[in-house]
Order: structure tokens, then sequence, then C-alpha cells
């Protein structure tokens, strides 16, 4: 990100961000332009309005927009490669028909949420959000309804645990500005972060979904393109379409046929599959916590390549890769049908890769302008508790940037001189000022945050259903998870 010095001062930045949004939103929901067009053109009206140098207005705009997508396209590209084989081979509909088995149709919701809360210890929001819908989709169209209410509790899960709990990278730094012990914000995160969630992601997203109804999109396969021949809820079958070959329109039909002679594959083999990810995460974060302690020597070369091959990216390469052998050529399936498959899951998420990458060049023009540091000199002498004044900063940056893990980063960073000046301050009451930042860095999810746009395209929602229904459960579970944080603080 290029470092520009701030040309105003707080005031007019805090008015020019308002503003920015403002006008981003109006573009979108009043103008009906598109949302990739309008973020750009809003981040490069505000990069002039906060007078960032001509000559460094580019190079800004282009940095944000690039790092977002540095982290964000490879986790949904391979994300929806690995949900598409899903798909296609039935593993979606074998692990929705085993989760509703266990736990009933009436809690399929929870199950699906317990089942997200497990795999999002790891691995990151993004990701574990693409690989999940698959059989979020599967499900909702089995049981009908909202898809609101399958989505909204298993988006809500990742959520937390992406902000709540380490060995995210949000938490893991903010724990290391603030001086807070890592184990502790791990069994704070735990201990207030399922309440959390079950309040304000399982509760909220069920209550949503009898208010709101959203269909189940065809954007990661038709409904009739698993071997379990689910009847779909939309449209005329695709090679229907007028001017559509039968092979463009219908990619999957040789691989489905292929599928069905093998018959899908079993319950173990679908979970082993979604495990493979997060043990290979697990192999890395593992083997970093022992190089950090000592244990194992950083510098061998089974600790540098077991934190290789753990890298969020690389696991799900790998994962990938066994899921086309797995699900497709050791079933049946030759090599051009499996390129087939998983290219036909690139198209629909182009379009979502792009306006999540603008989101980021949004949120990058905001951080380059200074609105952290006139955040900073607006709050330096209201006088709040740590853990208040932690929380509110926090909430500030993430309305104003987007970026959850910038928020929490930036926050620990202007409050730890702050932490340290204080004294009485105990270890339990450093890790729950940590979870009051992740709080303040999970609400108001809105138009400069790529996981709005993550939701609003993936569940094919507009734009003021996603703030009706993704913001405002993102406003309660980082409410909630505060308050909890600020009642613990008071007894412990």
């Amino acid at each position: 990100m290029t470092e520009v010095e701030p040309a105003l001062g707080a005031g007019p930045l805090l008015l020019i961000a308002a503003a920015a949004v403002a006008v981003l939103l109006f573009l979108i929901m009043r103008l009906k332009l598109h949302a990739f067009v309008a973020l750009v053109l809003v981040s490069l009206l505000t990069a002039l309005a906060a007078q960032v140098p001509l000559e460094d207005v580019v190079s800004t705009l282009t940095a944000g927009f690039g790092s977002t997508l540095a982290s964000v396209a490879l986790l949904v590209g391979l994300g929806a490669m690995l949900g598409r084989l899903l798909e296609f081979s039935g593993g979606a509909q074998v692990l929705a028909d085993s989760l509703i088995r266990r736990f009933g149709e009436q809690r399929a919701p929870l199950a699906l949420g317990v089942a997200a809360l497990l795999f999002g210890f790891p691995i990151f929001f993004d990701a574990g959000l693409v690989v999940f819908l698959p059989i979020v989709f599967t499900v909702a169209r089995r049981l009908g309804g909202s898809l609101l209410t399958y989505g909204l509790p298993v988006a809500g899960a990742f959520a937390v645990m992406h902000a709540f709990v380490p060995p995210h990278p949000g938490p893991v730094a903010a724990a290391e500005l603030v001086g807070a012990d890592i184990g502790l914000v791990l069994v704070f995160g735990l201990l207030i972060g399922l309440p959390t969630w079950y309040l304000g992601g399982y509760l909220f997203g069920t209550w949503a979904g009898r208010r709101y109804q959203v269909a189940v999109p065809d954007i990661l396969g038709s409904d009739d393109d698993g071997p379990s021949g689910t009847a779909g809820s939309s449209g005329a079958p695709q090679e229907a379409v007028e001017g559509t070959s039968p092979a463009v329109a219908d990619p999957g039909a040789d691989t489905r046929t292929a599928a069905r002679t093998a018959g899908p594959p079993s319950f173990g083999t679908v979970l082993a599959i979604l495990l493979l990810p997060l043990l290979l995460i697990f192999l890395n974060t593992g083997m970093s916590t022992l190089a950090t302690a000592g244990t194992v020597d950083a510098d061998s070369t089974f600790v540098r390549t077991a934190q290789l091959i753990g890298a969020t990216p690389i696991a799900l390469l790998l994962t990938v890769l066994v899921a086309m052998w797995v699900l497709g050529k050791h079933r049946g399936t030759d090599g051009a049908e499996i390129e087939s498959v998983v290219n036909s899951a690139l198209g629909p998420v182009c379009a979502i890769i792009l306006i999540t990458g603008a989101g980021g060049m949004f949120g990058g023009v905001l951080r380059a302008s200074g609105i952290g540091e006139a955040l900073a000199d607006v709050l330096a002498d209201i006088g709040l508790p740590v853990i208040v004044a932690a929380f509110v900063i926090s909430v500030l940056l993430r309305i104003a940037q987007g970026s959850a893990t910038v928020a929490l980063t930036t926050a620990a960073g202007l409050i730890a001189p702050v932490v340290e000046a204080t004294d009485g301050l105990s270890s339990p009451d450093l890790a729950l000022i940590v979870i009051a930042i992740a709080g303040g860095a999970t609400v108001l999810s809105h138009v400069n945050d790529s996981g709005f746009w993550l939701v609003s395209r993936f569940f094919q929602m507009d734009e003021k259903t996603t703030l009706k229904t993704w913001t405002v459960m993102e406003t309660l579970l980082g409410t909630i998870g505060f308050l909890l944080a600020l009642v613990l603080s008071l007894l412990l």
C-alpha cells in the first residue's frame, strides 16, 4: 500500500468517508450502477477528495485492489472448484442427508452452523463460506424455505471464528500488539464466540429466514446437476437456453452419468475431503507455534515444508487435486470431463472476485487517506474505560475502511499505548480487550467490506436486503461479543 501523508484534518476526513459511503449506496441502490463500476468510481473520487497526491492515486487504488485479490481470488477460485466437485459428485447431497438424519430436519440450520464452527477454526471466512455453499444450497433445496435460514447461521459461524479465535490473523495480531496471552485469547474467544454465534447468528438467521424469502441461486450449478436428481426450483433446463450449445449449456452431463453409475461417494469420503484442508492448515499452525516456542527448529526443511503445505491457498490446492481424483477420476470420469466441471465453477465467481477486490480498493483508499490517525485524534481525550475505548475505536475503523482484520490490528495498535500506561490490567483483562476489539471489528459490515459483497453476490441478494440481513447479523455478533467481554472483565 502506498504511504500517503494525510493532507486534511480529522473532521474533513471523517466527513469525506461518510459522504463516500453515502454516494456509493446511492449509485448502487438508486441508480442501479453495477457494484464493481460504482466501487472503482467512488474509490477514485474519495482519493481525490482526500487530496491524495495525483501521482499516488492510481498506485493507491491498485494496491488496495491487488492486496484484496491476493488473499481472496485464490481462496474463492479453489473453493468454488471444490464446491463444484462436491455438487456434481453428489457429495454435497450425501453430507446434507447425513446432517439432516442425525439432527433432524427442524434442526438442519443448527447442524450446518455447528459444522461451520468446527471447520471455521483454522479456515478463513472466505474459503470456508465458499466450500460450504454447495452443502447449504443442497439442504435449502431439499427442505425448502429461504436460503437465509441455512446460509446466515453458516456465514455467522465463519465470521465469529475469523474475528474472535486464533489462529486467525486478526486476533493473533491484536493479541501480540496488546500483549495478551494467545492461549487466553483462544479460551475467551471460544467461551464468548459460541454463545455469540448462537444468539446473533443462529437465532437471528432463522428469524431472518422467516422474514426474508431468498431463493437458492444456481451460481454453483443448476438444481438438477447433482446425481441425486434433486428437483430444481428455478428456471428451465440449461439445454433449452436459446443460442447455447449442449456442450456449453450442460458441461457436466457425462460426468453425472458416470457419477450415477459409480454411485455417490460415502459420507466418510466427503468428510475426509472436507477435513483435509483443516488438517493441513492445522499442520501449518502447529509447526509455527512449536517453532515460535523453540520446540522445533524453525529453519529445518521439515518445518518449512509443513508450513508451506499448510498455508491456506496450498492446502486448498492440494484438496482440489485430491477431490478431482477421489470424486472424479477414481469414479470413472475422464480428465476432460473433470476439467469441464472445475472450469464451470470459475465463470460465476469471477464477478464476485472483481467486486470483492473493488471493495478492497475502496477500503484501501480510506486507509491511505489517514482515517486511522483521524479517529485516534478524535478519541484521544474522551477518557473511556480501556475495554470500551478499544471497542469504540475498532467500530469506527470497521465502519470507515471495511476490513475486520485491518480494524482489529489498527485498533490494537492505537490502544496498545493506553494499555501499557494503564495500571492493574491482568492477563484476563488483556485477553478480553482483544475480544472487545474483535467485536468492534465485526459490526456494521457494509459496502466497503469485501465480505459484504461476497455474501451479497453468492446469495444473490440485492444491497438493501444484504444490509437488512448480513449487516444486522454482523452488528449483533460484534455487539453481543463485546457485551459478554465487558461483563467478564467486570467479574474477573
